[in-house]
């Protein structure tokens, strides 16, 4: 019986792959640059270029049960189409299609951080059917698991928690309202938060790392806030009660048994993740708030190909061996 899956992160700086045996165990992982020229034209070809330098024709027809891929934007996950990924520059693209050009494999495309949340919930030692997972990084992404199935809603826009207005007059948002968490909570929000410091008190410790380089990043603002800068504390706690507030509210609605916290961000440290915990106590129902574990996620960038796999898994290993 085949026994492997092939699982594809496509993101907008690289393409990561995985194979992943049928216990979600990385067996084999690589990744190449995502080619975005001509609206990502190449890109298809150039993964299946990719597979075909580490697998072989044999393996793929005798040990390969399919193909899961994960992609960064709005996807119908049904039809295996790309809606929209704005990242690559792929809108209405037929993805499944694409592939099914290239090998008889089956092929299963869904959102990225559907993907992810996918590979926690298969790899999560307490195997709840609850849980969402909320990834930080340039902008901020989540996927949602209700009893053991991904929360897609009626256009695959449930779980978009970036676009929560916590501040109607906040700043610009890309998806063209104002004071959404992304503009907040995201490495891109904290980042513009610090610069608004650097202009105002040019005497801060913010405005002399500043001036170093003229280059502020994210992770500048969380290391002067573990050495005790208040004006980054005061950052990372505004942005920590944004997000407490955000979860708790979607808590109300789904009653995770865990919320993950995962993406650049999560690596962070305590004083991200404990005060994303203390927030979210705070603004729960005290029922939700004292049964809902909040952990960093374990899977780390390896999250998005098990999941992919899994997709696989599902619906074809399982199917078969009903």
């Amino acid at each position: 019986m085949k026994q492997k899956i092939i699982g594809i992160d496509i993101g907008g700086t690289s393409v990561k792959f995985g194979i992943i045996n049928l216990n979600g165990e990385i067996l084999s992982k690589w990744e190449i640059e995502t080619n975005k020229q001509d609206q990502g034209k190449y890109i298809i070809d150039e993964i299946w270029t990719s597979i075909l330098h580490k697998v072989t024709a044999d393996e793929l027809e005798q040990s390969i049960l399919g193909i899961g891929i994960g992609v960064p934007g709005l996807v119908d996950e049904r039809q295996g189409k790309v809606l929209e990924a704005v990242n690559i520059g792929w809108k209405n693209y037929e993805l499944k299609k694409h592939f099914e050009e290239k090998t008889s494999l089956p092929i299963f495309v869904e959102n990225d951080a559907n993907n992810a949340v996918l590979g926690e919930c298969w790899r999560d030692a307490e195997k709840h059917d609850d849980i969402i997972l909320v990834t930080f990084g340039t902008g901020i992404g989540c996927g949602i698991i209700v009893d053991g199935k991904v929360l897609h809603g009626h256009k695959g826009l449930a779980g978009e928690i970036g676009h929560f207005v916590v501040n109607p007059n906040g700043h610009p948002c890309k998806c063209g309202r104002r004071g959404c968490l992304e503009t907040i909570a995201s490495a891109t929000g904290i980042v513009r938060e610090a610069m608004k410091v650097v202009d105002q008190e040019p005497t801060s410790r913010m405005a002399m790392l500043y001036m170093e380089d003229n280059h502020l990043t994210a992770k500048d603002i969380f290391q002067l806030a573990q050495e005790g800068d208040a004006h980054c504390l005061k950052i990372i706690h505004q942005m920590n009660d944004n997000l407490g507030l955000v979860l708790a509210n979607v808590a109300t609605v789904v009653n995770p048994a865990k919320i993950l916290i995962g993406g650049g961000l999560s690596k962070a440290g305590d004083v991200f993740l404990t005060g994303i915990a203390a927030s979210f106590k705070k603004h729960a129902i005290e029922w939700i708030g004292d049964n809902t574990k909040i952990e960093c996620a374990s899977l780390g960038n390896d999250a998005g190909i098990i999941g992919a796999a899994y997709l696989i898994r599902k619906a074809v290993y399982l199917e078969a061996v009903k």
